[in-house]
């Protein structure tokens, strides 16, 4: 059964930094497109950030954009989330997903709670 497995979440203090991992396992995540979304309490799911298998890179959610990074290392078959200057309008659940034509998988989220 393929799968995705996120990392890296936690509490952090406003203005900390974390990153979150995402693993890829029984498929090969080089010819899908990656992404990253999160789901506060009470909000719907949303998209942070995305990358290409051609590397190419989007950050949809204005107020990330400058703090949070998206990348991918097809060796390790992992994609990241490098998340700095965290706010807490930042906490929620972020979720991993792979996307290639019509298959799609997710992961099952990590918490990220950003509170002092």
């Amino acid at each position: 059964q393929v799968q995705l497995v996120e990392s890296g979440g936690g509490l952090v203090q406003p203005g900390g930094s974390l990153r979150l991992s995402c693993v890829a396992s029984r498929f090969i995540i080089s010819s899908y497109t990656m992404s990253w979304y999160r789901q506060a309490p009470g909000r719907e799911r949303e998209l942070v950030a995305s990358i290409t298998n051609a590397g190419g890179n989007i950050i949809n959610v204005d107020s990330v954009k400058g703090r949070f990074t998206i990348s991918r290392d097809n060796a390790k078959n992992t994609v990241y989330l490098q998340m700095n200057s965290l706010k807490p309008e930042d906490t929620a659940v972020y979720y991993c997903n792979a996307v290639k034509r019509e298959t799609s998988v997710w992961g099952q989220g990590t918490q990220v709670t950003v509170s002092s």
